[in-house]
């Protein structure tokens, strides 16, 4: 089998993990701190959201540290299955998660001006979905490799 770009148990499959760790946690911190935030269901999906993502994220790191300090190969056919399924749910989650958050942004934005209200923290749900959109694009760049390396067993 031919090693990819993102593979795990590499340090380019690590290295997409962490990314979209550090992104998913950024959404979560920016949208929390955010004031006002529960009171749009659209931003609590999104903590929601980057929050199963930075777990599954934090796990397939630890378990790519794991097999680059012991040397174990992680494409045995049971574990890519998991991967692919954990990695698309996550993908698919994230990216919807993101797109409501930032349609609601935009519909204070553009349509009802309420981010002229200096009250709503517009700025910062904004990069909440910004680096939601980050981590989505790193899930989804592993989900791909995922769904490949199972397609090439």
């Amino acid at each position: 089998m031919r090693e990819l770009a993102g593979s795990p148990g590499t340090w380019s499959g690590l290295s997409l993990r962490v990314g979209q760790l550090v992104f998913a946690a950024a959404s979560v911190c920016a949208t929390a701190s955010a004031l006002g935030f529960a009171a749009y269901t659209a931003f609590c999906y999104l903590i929601a959201s980057m929050g199963l993502q930075a777990l599954w994220s934090l796990g397939l790191a630890c378990l790519d540290c794991y097999a680059l300090k012991f040397k174990k190969d992680l494409h045995s056919a049971v574990l890519l299955s998991l991967f692919v399924v954990g990695d698309w749910v996550t993908a698919i989650l994230s990216f919807a998660a993101s797109c409501s958050a930032a349609g609601v942004v935009v519909l204070f934005d553009r349509d009802i001006y309420a981010c002229r209200n200096p009250q709503l923290p517009c700025g910062r749900f904004e990069l909440a979905i910004a680096c939601a959109f980050l981590s989505w694009a790193f899930s989804a760049t592993s989900a791909l490799v995922m769904f490949w390396l199972l397609a090439s067993l």
